[in-house]
């Protein structure tokens, strides 16, 4: 079943896709409700026996499925992508050893969320802007200290994730050894749809004004969903509606493909670059446009 969010007469509605079609529930109800009640596959069987509303995919907008997710956690999945920004950037590929004992990730900016055909805002100050391709899981079931050959059952299903980073700022922030931070707030895409059934052999790919830049499957992942799940479950809990990404896949983003040494003259998103994400759920296609002016601090950053 694929699960959406959209634009509706009265407010977002939610409702499932069967073919070109979209079957709406009652004004009102949202997909993380549905998550949080356990009611998803009941809501579901409503929706295609008895809808609410009906209503042609064409005449509709689709938001992101869960338009403010209790929690984002992006974790680096494929290992071959930081070797891949190592490579770009002059470094050498070997991987320190924390990167084998652990799947890393950082927390996004939940905030920040935008749907599969938002424009996005270029972030202010930025002059090396990205996108990044990457799956999400969406938690159905929560839990705690879950084990890592079962915590893929506490997944509701997938959708796609683009992890819009802002490079330049990127670079400070590493440099400040804190983690991800302003490089990472700007936006973050969540959509189109929420696949509860999905092939996971599906191909994934990015495209940029309509040249494929990237292609992948989940095959390539040194650490499996259900690895990262438990991991992010250690300690804490998971609730419904947390998302829990995928990290890049191998040559999914810009600065995989850098290929001068000085990074600031290599190719860039700009105003009128269409981004395109193919894989779980659909297609997302988003236009980049200018964003507001850098407003400095007294450090004149």
């Amino acid at each position: 079943m694929r699960w959406v969010t959209y634009s509706g007469a009265d407010g977002p509605r939610t409702g499932i896709l069967l073919d070109d079609r979209v079957h709406g529930l009652a004004a009102g109800t949202t997909l993380l409700d549905l998550l949080t009640r356990g009611e998803l596959d009941e809501a579901g069987d409503a929706a295609r026996r008895d809808p609410a509303e009906v209503r042609a995919l064409a005449d509709v907008r689709l938001l992101s499925p869960l338009p403010r997710p209790p929690s984002v956690r992006d974790s680096l999945g494929f290992l071959d992508h930081l070797r891949g920004c190592y490579k770009a950037l002059g470094r050498p590929g070997d991987l320190h050893e924390a990167w084998y004992q652990t799947p890393a990730y950082y927390f996004a900016n939940v905030g920040s969320i935008v749907g599969p055909y938002d424009d996005v805002p270029v972030p202010p100050g930025c002059a090396l802007f990205d996108f990044e391709l990457e799956v999400a899981a969406v938690i159905g079931r929560g839990g705690r200290d879950l084990h890592p050959d079962t915590a893929a059952e506490h997944i509701a299903g997938y959708t796609m994730f683009n992890d819009w980073s802002a490079r330049d700022i990127q670079m400070r922030d590493m440099a400040q050894g804190i983690g991800m931070g302003k490089s990472k707030d700007g936006a973050s895409t969540l959509g189109p749809a929420l696949d509860t059934d999905p092939d996971l052999g599906t191909e994934l790919s990015a495209s940029l004004n309509g040249e494929v830049l990237a292609s992948g499957t989940l095959s390539q992942l040194d650490w499996s969903f259900g690895e990262m799940v438990a991991y992010a479950s250690r300690g804490c809990d998971l609730v419904p509606g947390d998302v829990v990404c995928s990290g890049t896949v191998p040559g999914g983003c810009l600065l995989e493909h850098v290929d001068t040494p000085v990074v600031a003259e290599a190719r860039w998103l700009r105003p009128g670059d269409v981004v395109s994400l193919r894989g779980f759920g659909g297609e997302t296609r988003q236009t980049v446009v200018a964003g507001a002016p850098l407003v400095p601090l007294r450090s004149g950053f």
